[in-house]
């Protein structure tokens, strides 16, 4: 292995974090963005008055945002250390993004009643459809992550390097 790549694959773990707060943020934004701001389905608080929901969005949009730039400052430091590892960041991308979407399609939806996809329609095809999807991410995500760890054992001579 060169010093390139075994400095490269030393930053895993900020590869993998890099793309899963990008991912969390990115995909939040979509949803605040699309759902709540251009469609107006929902707010992520409908239980209450439309200001509360308006709040609750800013609240949401922010939280976005802070994941996002988090994810782009430690992105910002793996380049600057000539350590971005692409393989491993759209792996925690992925992971992130569905994981996001899934603990909102599952907790936030169904468990916390805060906000349905859509109100005044039959609601099952958009849960299923926003929750495959969340679910076809986070494998997707894996896949990356578990073939970017495979490049890094075989970067190795067959060493395993933990994550």
């Amino acid at each position: 292995m060169t010093l390139s790549q075994d400095h490269k694959y030393s930053h895993r773990k900020k590869n993998l974090w890099a793309g899963i707060l990008f991912g969390l943020g990115f995909v939040a934004f979509i949803d605040e963005t699309i759902f709540h701001q251009l469609l107006h389905w929902h707010k992520f608080y409908d239980r209450s008055t439309t200001s509360a929901g308006l709040i609750s969005d800013g609240l949401f949009h922010a939280f976005s945002w802070f994941a996002t730039v988090g994810g782009l400052y430690l992105v910002a430091d793996l380049m600057r250390r000539r350590a971005f590892w692409h393989k491993m960041f759209w792996g925690g991308k992925l992971l992130g993004g569905g994981g996001f979407q899934l603990y909102d399609g599952t907790i936030q939806h169904k468990l916390m009643r805060l906000h349905q996809i859509r109100y005044h329609v039959d609601i099952l095809p958009y849960d299923l459809i926003w929750n495959i999807t969340a679910v076809i991410m986070i494998i997707a995500g894996l896949l990356l992550i578990r073939s970017a760890r495979n490049d890094s054992i075989r970067a190795n001579g067959g060493e395993t390097l933990a994550l």
